[in-house]
């Protein structure tokens, strides 16, 4: 057993969970969530298998997917009725998806942006969130933007918010969204190492500092925003203590646990690129990693890292 985390969260870092069918990889999984049934939901970077659904042992229940996505899928979110949203910013699109696969609904054009940083939707959308409350949706957008847009239950566009640059209200790359109970609205400002909380309206509620390069975010069931984080480039790449972490903040934003090893890796324990991340009714924690893009591809010859990572909840 592998052990990290601290105080109330103590996990059994898993050296492997998940259970392929033979020949089946997942390149590398940049977005991961559960469904209230504890089904896990991997967005892969794999086209011939884009969406894998595995059960809460890691069992494989089913693939879906192959022929909608570019190998820049992003992000995945259960919605509360169940229904599976999956963010592309290769096709600038948010699909909704039914839990065995059928495609219902697509927000944005495939395969066509809008001018960048135009604030107009999408130009390489990164997540949504859908509100408990109402089913609103809520789109960070993203790469070539910096706005967050809301749109009904039924994908039509009720208003944005946002622009490039560091006060509150702006963003420096809107990478992440999560929502809780309250529809406070959390957002993931990666380069600027903060993550902002909005209301629905958009008016800025809140500035948490101190995150390095926030670039996964879940609310969980107990209501604390957990958050992994990116590891450094340019200057400081490879050095320690410089993201390929996670930390669980509560709903005001005081750090309550920050775990993973100062140096990046794929032994248990370590993190080489969290990019997505879900937690369960149990309080167990799946980090999805963009791994192949960050180190794996860099390599001579390339090769698919561990990207998927289970944290067993122990207190």
């Amino acid at each position: 057993m592998v052990k990290i985390g601290s105080g109330a969260f103590v996990y059994d870092a898993l050296a492997t969970w998940e259970q392929l069918p033979a020949g089946m990889t997942l390149h590398e999984t940049p977005g991961v969530a559960v469904d209230a049934e504890d089904r896990v939901y991997l967005l892969t970077r794999n086209t011939k298998n884009p969406l894998i659904v595995l059960d809460r042992d890691g069992r494989f229940l089913r693939t879906f997917g192959e022929g909608t996505f570019t190998a820049r899928t992003h992000a995945v979110t259960i919605a509360p009725d169940g229904s599976v949203f999956c963010v592309d910013d290769g096709a600038h699109t948010v699909t909704k998806w039914s839990p065995e696969g059928a495609l219902l609904m697509t927000i944005g054009t495939p395969g066509q942006s809008s001018p960048r940083f135009s604030g107009l939707p999408f130009n390489r959308p990164t997540d949504v969130a859908i509100s408990r409350r109402d089913g609103s949706l809520y789109v960070s957008d993203g790469y070539g933007n910096a706005r967050v847009h809301k749109y009904t239950p039924d994908g039509k566009l009720v208003c944005s918010w946002g622009e490039p640059g560091i006060d509150p209200g702006h963003f420096m790359v809107p990478h992440n969204i999560g929502i809780d109970a309250q529809d406070r609205i959390y957002v993931a400002d990666r380069e600027a190492h903060r993550v902002q909380v909005f209301d629905t309206d958009g008016k800025a509620l809140a500035v948490w500092n101190n995150i390095h390069r926030p670039c996964a975010l879940t609310v969980g069931p107990d209501g604390n925003v957990y958050v992994g984080e990116l590891n450094a480039v340019g200057l400081m790449e490879g050095a320690p203590n410089q993201g390929h972490r996670v930390s669980v903040l509560s709903p005001e934003g005081r750090l309550l646990a920050r775990f993973g090893d100062a140096k990046e890796g794929e032994a248990p324990g370590h993190f080489i690129a969290p990019h997505g991340i879900a937690v369960d009714s149990h309080g167990d924690v799946y980090v999805g990693e963009v791994s192949f893009t960050i180190r794996g591809g860099r390599m001579d010859p390339p090769r698919e890292l561990k990207s998927l990572k289970k944290l067993r909840r122990l207190a």
